[in-house]
């Protein structure tokens, strides 16, 4: 009889604390806002008062007013960050490490959040999107997945501050390991203060830890002791006021002054460290109307999917681009088709940019002519739906090489110099192998374009990369032939192997007005996958 009593005790405390007090809260904001109808001009001008009692960051001279040498303090949500809620975030969260189940349940979740409490809101959000996750898994969307959307969203008002102090530290109320990994690696915070979560073994539970939920000021206080920090950057909150108010400086950041102004976006040139690789199948920021529209198009999408994938395998290639675009696939191509040399027994090298797996079958179906491509990994499912013939290289470089020179005595043939995809407008370092391989060859600029789904991997499922390229409502791709490598720029000309690579990347950069780099493919599983990005065989990819 005691597991029933006991049972009985919990479940009215549930009730309690999620209908009682959440229906209490309801009332209390609807009598709130029936005073403020009453009384809108004194409570207007009361919060107008208390506003100005801190200077804007946008009216804060920089160059005068701040120094190298202080010290800043702020949080992440509403100051850095433009966003009003973090629901989005937490739905990134959900979705990239938890799945497509957690992701409609906290989207159902929404429907309530409102009449809830900042406290409570934020504690229901992080049950459902942290219960039962490994720390592995949401350090990686912490370090992969969430940076990129974090910098698109900067304040360049508050960054414009931030940039000008030598140390910082970010106290905030919203999980530690969700923008520990933005702030160490792309801020140059030194330190961060934020709620810590209940773990049991290497799986979060989706509760806090005994700490609680993080209270800024109090925080401030433990963490800098009798010595009051040189400069505080907060919203124009009540409670951030208490926050930067033990600050030598205070500055606060408006609401109005980063909802809907363009200006205040930090464009990508002023980012704080380039963004180039990242990671997660979600190419939108997912706020609840965005989400809902996604759930809404997903059967759509899936259907639509397949029927692109039969198109591009069964219907000959003009068929195939007729219907390819009527389903709202849109290809565009540029350049001449190079005529092969009939004095040369080899076929034309095409040397591609590498964006997603579906590279060589865009340029395939965009010459109308069967080519041959080669990949370093390609998994079995990609191998089977593929529509051209593909051949899976080694990472032997003698024996790729003379894999390679068979397929050119066949046929011509697709390579992608790069050894993976990337998504952002940079070209990775290109493999100098192909420049020993042949005299005739071709450098294609290609780049894709996706609204919805990315239709690339480091740390999911590989042979679902084309599917999710293809759900996207209006997926497209640009192919430009630049034309024929010139004899003196090649091998035969006397020009060494590395200095052709390194030649065909920057033409193909200066096509695409994307920037070149030395980063390769190792450089990209280790920082977004923890892994040099090598698949074995006896692995499902």
């Amino acid at each position: 009889m005691v597991f029933p009593v006991v049972f009985l005790k919990l479940a009215d405390w549930v009730l309690y604390q999620l209908l009682a007090n959440s229906c209490y809260r309801a009332a209390r904001k609807v009598r709130n806002y029936g005073f403020f109808l009453r009384n809108q001009t004194p409570r207007s001008s009361s919060q107008q008062q208390a506003a100005s009692l801190f200077p804007s960051a946008s009216h804060c001279d920089v160059g005068n007013n701040i120094r190298s040498s202080q010290t800043l303090v702020c949080d992440i949500h509403g100051v850095l960050l433009r966003a009003e809620t973090f629901f989005p975030y937490f739905m990134l969260v959900a979705f990239e490490a938890g799945g497509i189940l957690r992701a409609f349940l906290l989207l159902l979740s929404y429907s309530f959040l409102w009449v809830l409490d900042y406290e409570l809101k934020l504690r229901v959000m992080i049950f459902i999107s942290f219960c039962g996750l490994r720390k592995k898994d949401i350090e990686s969307v912490g370090r992969a997945v969430l940076p990129k959307f974090y910098l698109e969203n900067l304040n360049l008002q508050a960054y414009e501050v931030w940039s000008k102090t030598s140390s910082r530290v970010v106290f905030t109320s919203i999980p530690r390991v969700m923008v520990e990994g933005f702030l160490k690696e792309y801020m140059a915070v030194d330190d961060v203060a934020g709620t810590e979560l209940h773990t049991v073994g290497n799986r979060f539970t989706g509760l806090l830890s005994s700490s609680g939920l993080l209270v800024k000021h109090k925080a401030l206080k433990a963490y800098f002791g009798d010595k009051k920090p040189d400069v505080g950057l907060g919203s124009s909150s009540l409670h951030d006021h208490h926050f930067i108010s033990l600050c030598k400086e205070a500055y606060v950041v408006h609401k109005e002054d980063g909802r809907n102004n363009q200006s205040c976006l930090t464009p990508r040139d002023k980012y704080p460290k380039p963004l180039i690789f990242h990671d997660g199948r979600l190419a939108f920021l997912p706020t609840p109307f965005a989400t809902l529209c996604m759930f809404l198009w997903l059967p759509f999408g899936i259907v639509l999917a397949i029927f692109r994938i039969l198109v591009g395998i069964c219907l000959p290639y003009r068929l195939a681009i007729f219907w390819g675009s009527l389903s709202g696939v849109q290809l565009t191509f540029q350049g001449c088709f190079p005529s092969s040399n009939s004095e040369q027994k080899k076929g034309v090298l095409y040397v591609c940019t590498h964006r997603t797996l579906l590279d060589p079958v865009f340029l395939s179906t965009a010459l109308c002519k069967p080519l041959t491509a080669v990949t370093y990994s390609l998994s079995k499912m990609s191998e089977i739906i593929a529509p051209i013939k593909t051949v899976r290289l080694t990472r032997d470089r003698k024996q790729d090489g003379e894999t390679m020179q068979k397929l050119l005595s066949e046929g011509d043939l697709v390579v992608c110099p790069e050894g993976t995809t990337c998504r952002e407008p940079y070209l990775l370092r290109f493999s100098s192998l192909f420049a020993e391989l042949a005299d005739e060859i071709v450098p294609v600029a290609m780049n894709a374009h996706v609204s919805m789904f990315y239709g690339t991997t480091a740390s999911g499922l590989k042979w679902l990369d084309p599917i999710f390229f293809l759900m996207n409502p209006r997926p497209s791709y640009h192919v430009q032939i630049l034309g024929k490598v010139p004899p003196e720029f090649t091998c035969a000309g006397g020009r060494s192997s590395f200095e052709v690579a390194n030649y065909i990347q920057r033409k193909l950069a200066d096509a695409l007005g994307f920037e070149c780099t030395t980063f390769t493919r190792r450089d990209k599983y280790l920082m977004l996958a923890g892994n040099e990005g090598i698949v074995r065989e006896n692995k499902r990819n």
